[in-house]
């Protein structure tokens, strides 16, 4: 924890960071206007979240992250960037996605590079599961879109096939999409397109 982070916490935490209680949210209280809400699961360090918030003022951010240190720091770019249509919640996605979000709320999901789990034993803990993938389309509105991005292509290969069979999906595109525009590149993933890694967005909608 940085000492930026820390005092974004002190002073920004209670205004920005909802805590986590088993009810649901009503974002139009939350955000104290009625727009449409995108959910961003796994924010990291918070960089790209800051970005899209600012780049689309005109729709409601809720991000969920648990570790504190990535908090700190979306707060502060939320001070730096004067930001109002964002807010955090600390705590396990799963549990927030299952208590606190209702169904056919949000117009939009976003997962960027969640944990690769790369080792085969291990790969039962990743989060693109089907169940998990289920219970992430109740909560998208019809029309409402899905978009994960991963940089490790056995991953992206798992994700399009479990999108795939999510009968309440549709593919915006044959295979990978493109990364839309307002995905912006972290300085992580620029570092491995230099490299010459791959990244793979894929970009579906609820029917």
């Amino acid at each position: 924890m940085g000492s930026g982070q820390q005092k974004a916490l002190d002073e920004l935490g209670p205004r920005f960071v909802l805590p986590y209680s088993p009810e649901k949210l009503d974002f139009d209280d939350v955000f104290q206007r009625s727009a449409d809400t995108i959910l961003e699961i796994g924010f990291g360090m918070g960089g790209a979240t800051a970005e899209i918030a600012a780049a689309q003022p005109e729709s409601n951010f809720l991000g969920i992250e648990v570790h504190t240190p990535g908090v700190g720091a979306l707060l502060k770019q939320i001070g730096e960037r004067n930001l109002t249509n964002l807010r955090i919640i600390q705590h396990d996605a799963v549990e927030v996605l299952q208590l606190m979000i209702a169904d056919a709320s949000l117009a939009g999901i976003h997962i960027y590079f969640p944990d690769p789990w790369h080792k085969s034993r291990h790969h039962k803990r990743r989060l693109i599961q089907p169940v998990f993938v289920a219970s992430l389309v109740d909560k998208l509105k019809t029309g409402g879109y899905l978009h994960l991005a991963t940089d490790w292509e056995n991953y992206a290969e798992q994700m399009l096939e479990v999108l795939s069979a999510e009968n309440r999906l549709i593919n915006t595109t044959v295979g990978y999409a493109a990364r839309p525009a307002y995905r912006p590149l972290t300085k992580f993933e620029q570092r491995g397109l230099r490299l010459g890694h791959g990244v793979w967005d894929l970009l579906f909608r609820r029917r």
